[in-house]
Formats: C-alpha cells, structure tokens, sequence
C-alpha cells in the first residue's frame, strides 16, 4: 500500500518534521532526538503491508521510534559498511547511504499522526494514527458513534419528499466503553497490537454475540440471549475490536429490502433507508450495516451473503463489499439461511479497512468443517495486496450479457473499462459463454429449499433456552414477525427432509450445481487467460438480472467496489446520484488477487460516494 489518506499529517516523534526537513535541505546528517514520549513496544502482529512495513528494522510488521533509533545509529553509513545489512531497508532513496532524508522517509511510515481527528469518514488506519498519537482513545471513538446512533439512526434527518429514518441499528452494546478501555489499556501497556485494536465494528443481528441478544431481524427472537459468540466475533475481540452494535437485516436474511420485526410491538416492522436516499432501501438482506456504515455510525461492518446480501448493500450504499470464498469463514454462531451459500464478511468504507477486518476473521473451525479447505491458503495478511499497480499486466473478463441495458450502468461500465485499461490491465469481452455458466447464473437459491432444516440445527446449538419460538411453526403462531411473509415461511415449513436432501444432500441437484458451477467459471478463466471477471453488482437501487448469483452458485470469492453514480443526462434513470459497484470474481481462496485489483481500481477511480446529511454531529 503505497498511497496515503488525503490530507494525513504525519509526525515523526523522533523530531519535528521541520527540523528534519531543515537538515536534508542543508545536506547535515546528524542523529535526532529522543522522542519525548517514545510509544511502547508493539506486540508482533500482522499489520498494513507493504508501504507500512518494507523499512521494518526491528522485525515487528510495522515501523515504530525503534526502528528510527535504528536508522539514526547508521546515519552516514554506506552500501560499504560492515553494518550495511541492518539498515539497508530503510535506503529509501536507494543511494547507497543513509541519510536524514531516509530516516524522514522511514518516519513517515509510522502509523502516527498528531494532527487534528475527525471521526467521519475515519478509516481503520485513521484510528490507529489517532490514538497511536495520543489525539484521540477508543472510549473517545467509541462514544462519539453511540451518539451519532442516538442522534441520527432512528431520526428523519432528511426533509425532503419521502425522507425516512435509517433505521441501522437493533441493539447498542452496553458493553462497548468497557471494552474499548480494555484497548485503551491494552495500547497503553503492548502498543497497537492489531489493525483493530480499539475500532468500532456493526455486526449483523444473525452473528451471535455474548453482550447483546441475537435476534436474527424477528421480534419473535428479542430474547435469544446466546451463551457465546459467532466464530467470527471472536475473531474480532482476539483482534481488539469493540463491538458496536448490532445493525438491523431483513428478517432472517431472506430478501434485499431489510424490513425487520425486532423490537415492535406484533405486526409492526421498519424498513432500513439508504443515507445516500433515505426514499430508498438500503438493499439487503444485510441492509442495516451497509446504512450504519455510510453514516459512519460504526467503523467497520460485517454481513452475510447468501444470494447477494453483502454485496447488494453496498453497491446501494456506495460501499466495498467481501463476499469471500464459502470455506474462508466460519459459520458457526450465525442464524443460516442456506448453508451451501452462506458465508460472512465484512462491509466498509474502503478497500483498506476490507482487508483489514477479512484478517481477523479467518481460519480453520472444526465446528463448521469447510474451513478444513482453507488450510495453507491464507496470506498473513490481506492487505499486503493493497498495491495501486496491482491491475498492471492482468487480464479481466466480463461476460458482456451481465452488463445489461441500464444507462448509468452502461456508461459507467465504459469509464471502468478505460480505467482498467488505463492502468495496464487488459479487459476480454466474453460475447459468448458455454451453456453450463448460464446454468449457473440461472441456478436458484437456497433459502426455500435449505432454511428450515439448517435453521432448526442453529435453534438446537445455539437458541437461548428461554425463547419459546423453537421453530417455524412456533415463528408463525407467535405474530411476531414480519407477517407479510407468513405464506413465505409456511412454504419453507412444508419442505421435507426428502426434498432438502435432493436439493442439498451430498448428491442433491443443487450441491451438484454449485460444484458444476466452480468448474465451469474456473474453466472459462483458465481459457481466457483471466486473473478475475467482473460485472455490474447492480443498477441504481436494483439488481441486475442473476448477476449476483454467480459468486453464490460457485462458491467463488468476490468483492464490489464503487464505480460511480447515475447522472441526470443518463436519461432512462431517474435516481440521480445512486450509486452503482464493479464487481471482482476470483479463483478460490484467491481473496488477495481480486482485493488487489480491487484497490487499485479504488485508487484510481475514488468513485465512492459519501452521505452529505450525515456529517458531522454539530
């Protein structure tokens, strides 16, 4: 990662930048002061690679004072010296000599800057500058987005025509100031330990969670209490993190329009807003943390994806989105929908803070036995992709049958190509596709067919015992829930184990589809030559065709990213300024190529798209 948040300013705490800046204009080369209040020495850990860690000296993955007492021990030594190996790293400029000019270099890789914070649109290494600093704590983050939860999730902030109330968040953790003051703590003593040690994350009310309840979206589940966390939240404690919130979903993760029950009275529901719109959905079904993370009521986010869930939010919020590979994250803890295509991840701001929570959140489980294919396959970290050339020399596919006939979607799709291309890639326009990917596109969902016998093995492990709706049936007589789908859920009831076992069993038509349907993908790229295909995540405000299957009906990693809004001179669009995402497709496991090319997409384009009615709290 080579490029820097706009208007950064970085300290160097080893001397005022001015006086170093003074001594390279002179040609002096001289050792600088001690810090006057040197940072503790980190733990090892895996951190923001490779801008933030290639002039490491001291081996701990990132730069700190220790590495700069380093560099100003060896001030003045050549590629001739006896000592030459210990510091060669940090010849930046690749003279031959280390100068004051590479210790400054060094300096400003610290993750540091003393400079004034501000919390919205704070990414994770914003944070981590801050509070490495001293300029802010996680007890100061962490309140200032409880109180931008109460100011603005349930009020109307917008007064034009058909402004609705975001409606992100279910549950506040009351746990949240404790456990960033165990951070606070935990920095003060160890040093930053983690890329999120200390940031605030918005989980999905489907991921378990030991502080709050897990509702899954019903009322009729307002007490599930659970006696531990999702596999994946404790990834993220173990990281340092602070547990939010719980952000709303559409109910039991079924559909895009995140309408949910808990909380209200029977039969009454809300429906999540975009901040971009609040006249319009947030998408789904993880609605709620695709809004709380646009109005930067939260760090970072997690979802789940399903047939689209994470991905459709976030082109709906103008958000980055992982869809990682079925196998990469554990499902354990989490009220499934379909267990052949659930997987979670996470929904942020930016590539960058993507691939800082994707790291917390892997690894082997032998409590969901897919993981086991993960083993080897995962990098120390994912943000040692984080290359802005990282789309020079590779070839990207898109099926041109997925762009459909939209024309914001069209014209943007012709800015995004110029941009690959512009950054060396090569895009291969695929006018024609064997039989079997369309069958993949077409193949359906899970969520009928699969949700009610993998939901009954989570009400088994994990339901609180205190709740008395233990199972659809029971779901349906309590009229707590979104009773507009009660057809809907008296349809999934009716399913038999015979019927699931022919659609999901070990030779069951779907199971065969999706393995037919990884071959079939991976095929295609092998004969094209392709590192990853892309495609349209949607058009403004709505989905395209089957596209947002292709990721979920092979298994396959995906990430959508930001490429532009529509304009009025589109035409056939009404929605001016919605947003519309590029999608990545890439090779199992491949997480790190398609997160690669994704941010050098996003550095190239900074087509993101911010919610100007929820700025800062005044």
């Amino acid at each position: 990662m080579q490029t820097r948040t706009k208007g950064r300013r970085v300290a160097t705490t080893a001397a005022t930048a001015a006086a170093l800046a003074a001594l390279v204009a002179t040609g002096a080369v001289v050792a600088p002061a001690a810090s006057a209040e040197p940072a503790p020495a980190p733990t090892t850990g895996a951190f923001l690679a490779p801008y933030y860690t290639a002039a490491d000296l001291t081996g701990d993955s990132q730069i700190t004072t220790a590495d700069l007492d380093v560099v100003a021990a060896h001030l003045g030594e050549t590629s001739a010296s006896a000592g030459w190996s210990a510091v060669s790293k940090a010849d930046l400029d690749g003279d031959g000599t280390i100068t004051v000019a590479d210790l400054v270099g060094v300096s400003h890789r610290m993750i540091y800057d003393d400079g004034p914070f501000q919390l919205v649109e704070a990414s994770a290494l914003d944070m981590q500058a801050a509070m490495n600093a001293g300029v802010t704590t996680s007890v100061k983050i962490t309140q200032e987005y409880l109180a931008r939860i109460a100011a603005l999730d349930r009020t109307v902030v917008d007064t034009g025509t058909g402004g609705r109330a975001l409606n992100s968040i279910i549950a506040e953790n009351p746990q949240a100031l404790t456990i960033a003051a165990k951070a606070d703590a935990t920095r003060a003593e160890k040093g930053m330990t983690s890329m999120l040690l200390g940031v605030p994350i918005a989980v999905k009310d489907n991921y378990d969670t030991v502080d709050m309840p897990t509702t899954g979206g019903c009322g009729c589940w307002d007490g599930n209490q659970t006696s531990d966390d999702a596999t994946m939240v404790k990834g993220l404690r173990a990281a340092g993190a602070v547990i939010l919130a719980k952000a709303s979903l559409d109910e039991f993760a079924y559909g895009f329009v995140s309408e949910f029950s808990s909380g209200q009275e029977p039969g009454k529901t809300l429906l999540v807003a975009s901040p971009l719109n609040t006249a319009r959905t947030a998408g789904g079904s993880s609605g709620g943390t695709g809004a709380a993370i646009a109005a930067n009521l939260a760090g970072i986010g997690f979802g789940t994806d399903t047939g689209g869930s994470i991905r459709v939010p976030s082109t709906y919020n103008s958000l980055v989105g992982i869809r990682p590979t079925v196998g990469l994250t554990s499902r354990e803890g989490i009220i499934p929908l379909a267990l052949s295509q659930d997987t979670g991840g996470p929904i942020a701001r930016s590539v960058t803070d993507a691939a800082v929570a994707l790291d917390a959140v892997t690894g082997v489980d032998a409590a969901d036995p897919i993981t086991a294919e993960q083993a080897g396959k995962v990098p120390a970290s994912y943000t040692a992709a984080l290359d802005p050339e990282a789309l020079k020399g590779k070839r990207i596919g898109i099926v041109t049958s997925m762009l459909g006939t939209n024309a914001t979607v069209t014209r943007l799709w012709a800015s995004a190509k110029a941009t690959l291309e512009a950054q060396g890639a090569t895009v291969v326009e695929l006018t024609t596709v064997p039989a079997a990917f369309t069958a993949t596109l077409n193949e359906g969902s899970g969520s009928t067919n699969e949700f009610k016998h993998d939901l009954n093995i989570y009400i088994q492990n994990h339901l609180a015992p205190t709740v008395t709706a233990r199972s659809i049936a029971d779901i349906l007589a309590s009229g707590r829930n979104v009773t507009s789908r009660n057809s809907i859920y008296t349809s999934r009831n009716n399913v038999t184990d015979a019927q699931y076992q022919a659609w999901a069993g070990p030779s069951g038509t779907h199971t065969t589809a999706i393995a037919t349907g990884q071959a079939t993908v991976t095929q295609l790229m092998n004969d094209n030559g392709l590192d990853s295909l892309v495609y349209p995540s949607g058009s403004p405000y709505s989905t395209i065709s089957t596209n947002m299957r292709l990721s979920p009906n092979t298994g396959m990693p995906a990430i959508t990213v930001p490429m532009g809004q529509a304009a009025a001179g589109d035409g056939t669009n009404p929605i001016v300024g919605a947003n519309v995402n590029l999608e990545f497709l890439g090779r199992d496991y491949d997480e790190s190529g398609i997160i690669g090319l994704a941010y050098a997409f996003e550095q190239a384009t900074h087509a993101r798209a911010t919610a100007p009615l929820y700025g800062p709290l005044k």
